[in-house]
């Protein structure tokens, strides 16, 4: 067992979704992780290591080489502000960009963020918490349909752009997926991001997903895990009998805001009601 606070390598491969060799490799060229030994001698990895990994992925999936994003994600992260508590990022520069429809100076906004905090906190302190905001906001009318719209495809392209390679590995594998009729997916993305950063592989159906084509995809794949996504209850109701029969192929989870705990323990799922990075770490700790 590792020391509190401090992962092994095959621990930390989990965590961060890259294979060990991939990570001795960074370490030894570009000084990206920096071990300590156990009193048994083992080299124990520490969260300001997980964060710069999730940092130097982050750089390579906007196209950097691997040096550049090494040293980009060494610069960012200072020895003395730890990845696991890291300062939350500013959400009312990336708004005011979003409500302007200036989407350079979103663009902007968001590469700030994501350069100065770990994924995890990308996720519940600015993608989350702005979206929530942007709802309600929308709901009193103080924010158009146009901004709505511009603001979630937006976003949605950025979290797409972080998820690029998400189904590879040898890790666990989720399905995720809208239900029918379902086409907010922001927080299913975000979800899957936290997920995949825990050592998950995912399989990302979208928006819309017809019942049939999940259970035929989940026979197919045999996850570990389907997840279902809806905002309103009557999108899970009326794919109850449908969800039913998932739920004895795979194990299956609701989440959205949309499920009821009523239904969700008839059809046999588990529910996820938290925020997506609390519940992507619990289904990663213990399972749904």
């Amino acid at each position: 067992m590792a020391e509190a606070g401090h992962l092994r390598i095959g621990a930390l491969s989990r965590r961060v979704g890259v294979s060990p060799e991939l990570l001795r490799a960074w370490e030894l060229r570009y000084g990206l992780l920096r071990p300590t030994r156990s009193p048994g001698g083992f080299r124990l990895y520490s969260a300001a290591d997980v964060g710069r990994v999730g940092r130097m992925r982050a750089y390579q999936e906007q196209g950097l080489s691997a040096a550049e994003a090494a040293r980009l994600a060494n610069e960012m992260v200072p020895e003395d502000s730890p990845a696991d508590s890291p300062a939350a990022p500013d959400r009312s520069e990336l708004a005011r960009a979003l409500e302007r429809f200036d989407e350079p100076g979103a663009q902007a906004a968001f590469d700030r963020a994501l350069g100065a905090v770990s994924l995890d906190a990308l996720l519940r302190d600015l993608v989350i918490p702005y979206l929530a905001e942007l709802g309600d906001r929308w709901e009193a009318g103080s924010a158009t349909v146009g901004e709505e719209h511009f603001a979630s495809n937006f976003l949605r392209g950025r979290l797409l752009g972080l998820a690029r390679g998400w189904g590879q590995g040898a890790g666990p594998l989720a399905v995720l997926a809208c239900a029918p009729g379902e086409l907010h997916d922001l927080a299913l993305i975000s979800f899957g991001l936290a997920l995949r950063a825990r050592g998950w592989r995912i399989a990302y159906l979208g928006p819309d997903t017809p019942m049939g084509t999940l259970l035929e995809t989940t026979r197919m794949l045999g996850p570990q895990l389907v997840v279902v996504s809806a905002t309103t209850p009557q999108r899970v109701s009326r794919v109850s009998d449908e969800l039913r029969t998932l739920a004895q192929v795979a194990p299956l989870a609701l989440a959205g805001g949309g499920p009821k705990r009523a239904l969700v323990e008839s059809v046999g799922a588990g529910l996820l009601e938290d925020d997506p990075v609390t519940e992507a770490e619990r289904v990663a700790t213990s399972r749904v």
